[in-house]
């Protein structure tokens, strides 16, 4: 039975872009046994809320699994530490304590809007050379038949999906890019009567992103597509990843699994969300720049693969703590 008796934050300022920023949360059981979890761009909440109510939430209480702690203070950090710590005291991966079952996944890769369709075609190249079977392209209203027509004919057989990052108004300037094979169309529009309009015109699964199951509920409702993106940062929970993956695979619909940067640690939940049995899309797990790894190995994408870990328990890195140390601009200890 997990039992916290200590509780480590920290805040990092992560050295590449634009400086961005994650908070880890560091657990750690009377029996010495650790759990790590991580906020990728955290709200300015969270790290009060981490410092001042968690520690009362979780420092000294008893508890058999992580879902009975319900809704945690402080979000996916706390929960993912939560279930870290659990998975490790009973020896098992990740992965398999939320019910996964593959040991390896597909990664997609994105690329944005280029200067002219050479450097697009390009970029592309390079990514297919790397192994990557998928690719994941953004479009927008002026950027989209002619860069996927560009894509395609280059590439017959690559996976190409399209994200429009809610970018349309009109359903039929997308309707006329389902000529061209793409995988999925990502986030098409702002609301779920354009979204169910374009899936009864397209053959393409149209790929919506929720935060709630009620949100999932309503979108399969009104038919509003036929494939699910997962970002288990945007659900708050590894328990709530499991229940939108479930609400899912019952109504038939595909899924994709997409992780932030950060440190790595997001990452690897990320990964080992995307093993559950529904999660048939290539995953986003692109990875982070090594500059702000913290584990070993390092997640991310080898030949257009992800390797799910499963010969360590937990989320399956080692974490180097020293590391984290010196990143640290902030931490607090209970």
């Amino acid at each position: 039975m997990p039992r916290v008796c200590e509780l480590e934050v920290y805040r990092l300022v992560l050295p590449y872009g634009r400086r961005p920023e994650s908070v880890l949360v560091r657990l750690t059981d009377y029996g010495g046994m650790t759990g790590w979890g991580e906020v990728v761009d955290p709200g300015p909440g969270t790290w009060p809320v981490l410092v001042e109510r968690l520690a009362r939430e979780l420092v000294g209480v008893d508890w058999e699994h992580p879902d009975e702690l319900g809704e945690i203070p402080g979000g996916p950090a706390a929960d993912m530490a939560c279930w870290d710590l659990w998975a490790r005291m009973r020896g098992v991966p990740l992965a398999h304590a939320l019910g996964g079952s593959r040991t390896s996944l597909t990664a997609t890769v994105r690329i944005g809007a280029e200067r002219n369709l050479e450097s697009l075609v390009a970029r592309v190249n390079r990514h297919v050379c790397a192994g990557y079977a998928h690719i994941t392209m953004d479009v927008h209203p002026g950027w989209d038949i002619e860069p996927l027509r560009a894509v395609r004919q280059a590439y017959p057989a690559l996976g190409i999906g399209l994200d429009a990052r809610s970018a349309y108004t009109d359903v039929d300037a997308l309707e006329a890019l389902d000529a061209y094979a793409p995988s999925v169309i990502e986030r098409p529009f702002t609301n779920l009567s354009d979204h169910a309009d374009l899936q009864e015109r397209v053959a393409a699964p149209v790929l919506l992103e929720v935060s709630s199951e009620r949100e999932l509920d309503e979108a399969i409702a009104a038919g509003a597509g036929r494939a699910l993106l997962i970002r288990p940062a945007v659900l708050g929970s590894l328990r709530g990843v499991r229940r939108v993956h479930d609400g899912a695979v019952a109504a038939g619909w595909e899924i994709a699994c997409a992780g932030g940067q950060g440190t790595g640690l997001a990452r690897a939940a990320t990964v080992a969300a995307a093993s559950l049995p529904g999660c048939s899309l290539p995953c986003d797990v692109a990875e982070p720049p090594r500059s702000a790894q913290i584990v070993t190995p390092p997640v991310g994408a080898s030949g257009g693969v992800v390797a799910v870990p499963l010969t360590q328990p937990g989320l399956g890195h080692t974490i180097d703590e020293e590391r984290v140390r010196r990143l640290a601009k902030q931490s607090h200890r209970v």
